[in-house]
């Protein structure tokens, strides 16, 4: 399975998988790097297997058995869903789901209670919609997709094909524009779409709201993380990730391959280069050219923001220099 090389009970039998520190004889577990090495000879009796790498084939510790293997994470990968095979959809529609004029489903779907889907929208084969999801009129979903509980796609929400969007993820609501105008804010009417593209992954409670005019754009293979919010008109390219509670403002562009960190946070109309990575909780203000890396808040180059932040740490030895000097020269005039 996963191209590797047996040391020791080649009749060793897993059924789960476990952390080296609280493996035992029934799991599988992986030391790919030497500073978890204590922890593996630290565990007793320890593991039922481990996959190992090369260099760590001979470190002390307890197995039935060494799997030597060039990458134990991808191993690992290899493995698990052997171990863990997913749910079975069985296909049929729950008898408590409402489905609205013109709906289309497509072979074996598997509609759960309580789903509701509005007229005109349609559901790919082989797609499951778990309880209590709902399609707004016009929606569409591809293929081989997996809406988990309490879903909700606003009408015409457009989703591709394998795309996996978890529970209570809400996709094409209004975005937030006003005109103040007459003493009031006046809603900005939202009439584009939100495209989900092919093999997209939605994290819980996310929201991505629908284009203004224009459409709200997730590219092909990007992967959204819990508790991220993005915003109207925003587009997002292919084979992104976006980890939790990023907030992306109105009309940003994220070109292809970008990485955001948790809790980045990005100004409205600006552009992320391809390839550019935003580190934790950084604050962008303008463009980020690609394939750059930037931290802090305001957001600048990476190695920029280390020497100011330690320039700031420093201030407070400066400033108590200072304060001595002004003392001294005080007491000089005197």
């Amino acid at each position: 399975m996963v191209g590797g090389t047996v040391q020791g009970d080649a009749t060793a039998v897993v059924s789960a998988v476990a952390p080296l520190d609280r493996a035992e004889p029934h799991h599988l577990t992986f030391l790919a790097n030497a500073r978890y090495a204590p922890l593996f000879a630290a565990r007793t009796p320890g593991a039922g297997v481990v996959l190992v790498a090369p260099a760590l084939a001979d470190a002390p510790g307890h197995a039935r058995a060494r799997v030597v293997v060039a990458n134990p994470h991808d191993a690992m990968l290899a493995v698990l869903p052997s171990l863990y095979p997913p749910p079975a959809h069985v296909p049929g529609v729950h008898p408590t789901a409402v489905l609205g004029r013109g709906v289309r489903l497509g072979a074996d779907v598997a509609i759960g209670p309580g789903v509701v889907l509005g007229d005109g929208a349609q559901v790919g084969a082989g797609t499951a919609l778990d309880a209590h999801v709902v399609l707004g009129a016009g929606a569409i979903v591809g293929d081989a997709c997996h809406l988990f509980s309490h879903v909700t796609l606003y009408p015409g929400t457009r989703v591709g094909h394998r795309v996996r969007i978890h529970a209570g993820a809400r996709i094409g609501s209004d975005g937030f524009g006003y005109v103040y105008r007459n003493g009031i804010h006046d809603k900005i009417p939202h009439v584009g779409r939100c495209v989900v593209e092919d093999d997209v992954e939605i994290g819980a409670n996310t929201t991505i709201d629908r284009g203004s005019i224009d459409d709200t754009v997730i590219g092909a293979g990007t992967k959204i993380d819990n508790l991220v919010h993005v915003a109207h008109n925003v587009r997002i390219g292919r084979l992104c990730l976006l980890m939790a509670q990023v907030g992306i403002a109105g009309s940003v562009r994220v070109e292809d391959g970008c990485v955001l960190a948790g809790q980045v946070g990005v100004a409205g109309h600006h552009t992320i280069g391809r390839g550019a990575r935003l580190a934790a909780q950084a604050g962008v203000f303008g463009d980020v050219p690609a394939g750059e890396t930037w931290s802090g808040y305001p957001a600048r180059p990476h190695r920029e923001a280390l020497r100011a932040q330690a320039a700031m740490f420093r201030l407070p030895a400066i400033i108590r220099g200072l304060e001595r000097l002004l003392r001294t020269s005080s007491g000089g005039e005197a």
